[in-house]
């Protein structure tokens, strides 16, 4: 089997044995929440592993030409979560051009109104729609979120005080798109996959990518294609399995991990007495942010399998989550490299 780790700094190897030693790769055992190698102040986990250096080292390399919008529309109907009883999205007018000659709302006068028009709209939406970062806060163990922080002690009525989606900064690192729906011979999953380990394994090596650690790496499950129906959008998705979550974080060194689906993880659960355990792996145990809803066809489409993930979240205080509207920049082989 290939290698499939490079360590791009020695810090960021020092990190990945720091989780190790510290025990936070074990997920499930005892079911307890990940304290972070970067100190007991830490909010962002796994993205301390992005740097001033990383960043650089990026953006160095970016190739040009093609540049891929990795993320969905906001529609009314579109996917979302019901299950829970989350709210749908709305969009609705605030002003338009006929109704503020009617109402006139800032006194403008007949004439004024109808030489100038005005068009308002204001949204109502669940944070985890359409494509989005999850916070570390989304998901706990016992009362308690990554690094220790309890609820009892940090959620408020306007939300969270700590490790919000206001404290995921801008995120400049390697993209790798893994496509596990080409590398098994189909355009999309069947209903209900658990993607395994050995599945990433498999297209790895036939994209002849390495995982690197500090990756964003996104997996393609192909289930992106019928967005726009979401009935058979939602209905029993394929998605990621507790082993290759723990591949991608404990032998891949991951930073940020994502789907082109909304449940992220397979169901029903391969935990007993968990309903979520990938979510609760990554988020409360690891410190790994989750993408949900990345749109991929594209990337997979050109076969760009590696690439510099640029984006940045709604910093939206105190939430579990925010709209996010990364984009994919192919990249030259190494710094210096002809286009």
């Amino acid at each position: 089997m290939k290698k499939l780790i490079q360590f791009s700094s020695g810090s960021q190897l020092l990190a990945l044995v720091i989780i190790f030693v510290t025990g936070i790769t074990n997920a499930g055992a005892g079911e307890t929440v990940g304290k972070s190698p970067w100190g007991p102040k830490d909010e962002i986990g796994r993205l301390n592993l992005m740097t001033p250096k990383t960043q650089q080292a990026i953006l160095a390399r970016l190739r040009g030409g093609a540049i891929y919008d990795l993320s969905v529309e906001y529609f009314i109907g579109m996917p979302s979560w019901q299950a829970a009883g989350d709210p749908h999205y709305r969009i609705w007018m605030t002003h338009t051009p006929h109704g503020t000659v009617i109402d006139d709302p800032l006194k403008l006068g007949q004439a004024m109104n109808e030489h100038v028009s005005y068009t308002g709209a204001a949204i109502s939406m669940y944070t985890h729609m359409g494509t989005h970062i999850d916070a570390l806060n989304h998901f706990g163990l016992n009362g308690k979120i990554w690094n220790g922080f309890k609820a009892k002690d940090h959620l408020g009525d306007r939300g969270w005080t700590i490790a919000g989606a206001e404290n995921i900064p801008p995120i400049i690192a390697r993209g790798v798109l893994i496509d596990v729906a080409e590398a098994k011979g189909g355009d999309v999953l069947p209903d209900g996959y658990r993607i395994s380990r050995e599945d990433l394994i498999q297209a790895l090596q036939k994209q002849d990518i390495k995982l690197q650690t500090g990756d964003v790496v996104l997996i393609r499950t192909g289930r992106m294609q019928q967005y726009e129906d979401a009935a058979a959008y939602m209905k029993n998705p394929p998605g990621l399995g507790m082993a290759a979550a723990r591949f991608l974080i404990e032998e891949g060194g991951a930073m940020i991990v994502g789907a082109d689906n909304l449940s992220f993880e397979a169901f029903p659960s391969e935990v007993e007495n968990n309903y979520v355990p990938v979510h609760s792996y990554l988020l409360a145990q690891q410190g790994a942010p989750i993408l949900e809803l990345v749109y991929l066809e594209e990337l997979s489409r050109d076969k760009v399998y590696e690439f510099a993930f640029i984006g940045g979240p709604l910093k939206l205080r105190g939430s579990d989550a925010a709209p996010i509207r990364p984009i994919a920049i192919p990249l030259r082989s190494k710094a210096g490299d002809a286009p």
